[in-house]
């Protein structure tokens, strides 16, 4: 399986960016799919993440209400649509594709199998 995460750019704070992960060799049906980041010199953190049916949606407490993460099982990508950046958003974002359908309430990155290579968010102030 490799996954593909596009959409990164420099973007303004307040502005918006959609970052998208596209899998090939392996349908993202029936798995959950989650986005992490990781910031120059800090470790990887858990920032959205999306059941199977996209009926099960779990958030960074950093990023709830800004960010929202979608997907269509038909197109085999998922999205993370992200407003109100902030210069603390900056980071190399990756998605994941999980072992199983569900979402975990408490996140944890070994609940993830495959990762894509990561798309750089740069958010200037």
């Amino acid at each position: 399986v490799q996954l593909q995460a596009s959409g990164g750019g420099l973007v303004q704070a307040g502005g918006s960016l959609r970052l998208s992960c596209a899998a090939s060799g392996r349908t993202f049906s029936g798995y959950a799919v989650g986005w992490f980041r990781q910031a120059l010199g800090k470790e990887r953190e858990f920032v959205a993440a999306i059941s199977w049916s996209g009926g099960s949606r779990n958030y960074a407490d950093s990023v709830k209400g800004r960010f929202t993460i979608s997907r269509d099982n038909i197109k085999n990508t998922v999205y993370l649509q992200m407003n109100s950046l902030k210069p603390e958003d900056t980071a190399v974002y990756y998605c994941a594709l999980g072992y199983r359908g569900t979402v975990a309430i408490v996140p944890n990155q070994n609940d993830y199998r495959y990762w894509g290579q990561g798309t750089l968010v740069t958010v200037s102030s």
